[in-house]
């Protein structure tokens, strides 16, 4: 077949049965819908060209730049999409956190505005806020650009809802079960609200990042409320899957079903195949499940890299294993010390205080004497060896605590007295205990 323009092969996207010996689950037929085939590699090229295809007759004429918030695959959708039109396309994010990412948007053409503090640690007390630095520039310049806001533009669930959902309906009829990640939840709540009307017995189930985690694309629970379209009521499920199961699932799909995915789809076989494993014995008829396969591997090689340094035979010398790999027992009780000991434990043992956060939350307020290491560089220093003498006390703070719990301990079963700040810098900061702040300005 013959196509006049790249946005006509967006869409129309296959469906393929993973077979019952790779799931394991009994009278469960398992479809993966794989977007991956889109022309830019990812779901996400429907939304970028349902949010731009009315727009262009009117920026062709007077143009202007494509602005959005976003960390990869709208971005890069929406910078092809654009380029073609002969527009230019500018993204202000926080969260490029894969480098891969970064790269191939500078080969596409796209303007990143990447502001500091970049982190993989939620951190509400961080004043960087890319919508925030949108509407600023958007004030400032009102005349220069579209923002097309994914976040709560509502042509991205209607673009799931009028193509993906319905190409899912017409290959396999009324569907029992549809599972997809969670990022701008435009595509489970597109396509569940068209399965639903159809088969209001759907059960759809969000897939969502384990609480401290990061999974690239997915949101976790402290994030959620960032994002303008999402409605709880919509699901009648949602699941947290950490960053290690999404990589063991995303291999079982890349291995055993060809399919050449990113992690963020094995988060989403994961949030299935949990959810399905208990219910599948009791089912009397077969049930049919949908698993939305959102973007395509090449891209987060370096994050698996750094998650699973073994699948690329890296050795970091004998004995040594990697933060990233590390995972507390279920039973271990994390070292974590109150916010009311910490007081007195730092006035006496004046012990190395790392802050796990972005920079610019730093800077707006941390303790006294802390030294800023946002926590993928930390992760970076740990899984290379322990970057102080065993000697050394120190104390690690993120938002909440959850993050830091794990990093200390892991320093603990290496010899280092490594505690926790039990609930983070926000329990200081609501203990009323003082903050150091420091304003200067970011290097350009």
């Amino acid at each position: 077949m013959i196509y006049h323009h790249i946005s006509e092969i967006i869409g129309r996207t296959p469906l393929l049965r993973i077979a019952p010996e790779v799931h394991g689950l009994p009278r469960v037929e398992l479809y993966a819908k794989l977007e991956l085939f889109n022309p830019f590699g990812s779901l996400k090229d429907r939304m970028a060209w349902a949010m731009l295809r009315d727009e262009i007759p009117a920026l062709q004429i007077a143009p202007k730049t494509v602005l959005e918030s976003s960390s990869g695959n709208t971005a890069k959708g929406l910078a092809v999409l654009a380029g073609v039109h002969g527009l230019t396309f500018k993204t202000i994010t926080n969260r490029i956190n894969v480098p891969e990412v970064k790269k191939i948007l500078k080969i596409i053409g796209a303007e990143i505005v990447e502001l500091p503090g970049v982190s993989e640690c939620p951190d509400p007390s961080d004043p960087n806020n890319p919508l925030a630095e949108i509407e600023r520039e958007m004030v400032r310049r009102p005349d220069c650009y579209l923002h097309t806001s994914q976040y709560t533009n509502l042509k991205n669930p209607q673009a799931h809802y009028d193509s993906t959902g319905r190409e899912i309906y017409d290959d396999l009829g009324e569907v029992d079960f549809l599972f997809g990640t969670l990022g701008t939840t435009g595509s489970t709540r597109g396509i569940a609200a068209f399965l639903k009307e159809r088969y209001p017995a759907l059960v759809s189930v969000g897939v969502i990042a384990a609480k401290g985690d990061f999974i690239p694309g997915i949101r976790n629970v402290d994030e959620m409320q960032e994002v303008g379209i999402f409605e709880r009521s919509r699901y009648d499920h949602i699941l947290a899957v950490d960053s290690a199961e999404a990589i063991e699932d995303m291999l079982l799909l890349v291995r055993r079903c060809g399919v050449l995915c990113g992690p963020t789809s094995g988060a989403a076989l994961r949030g299935a195949l949990s959810f399905l494993r208990p219910l599948a014995p009791s089912f009397q008829v077969v049930k049919k499940a949908v698993v939305i396969i959102c973007d395509r591997l090449e891209w987060y090689i370096s994050y698996i890299e750094k998650r699973r340094p073994d699948l690329f035979a890296e050795h970091h010398g004998p004995g040594h294993s990697g933060v990233r790999a590390f995972k507390l027992a279920p039973d271990a009780r994390p070292p974590e010390m109150p916010v009311t000991e910490a007081v007195a434990w730092v006035a006496a043992h004046h012990p190395l205080i790392v802050d796990l956060r972005g920079a610019l939350g730093f800077r707006a307020g941390h303790i006294a004497g802390s030294l800023n290491l946002v926590d993928s560089i930390f992760e970076d220093l740990l899984d290379r060896g322990i970057p102080f003498s065993l000697g050394q006390k120190v104390l690690l703070v993120c938002p909440s605590g959850d993050r830091s719990a794990r990093y200390a301990a892991f320093l603990r079963e290496k010899g280092v007295e490594a505690y926790s700040l039990q609930g983070g810098l926000m329990a200081w900061r609501d203990a009323g205990l003082p903050l150091e702040r420091r304003w200067e300005r970011v290097p350009e």
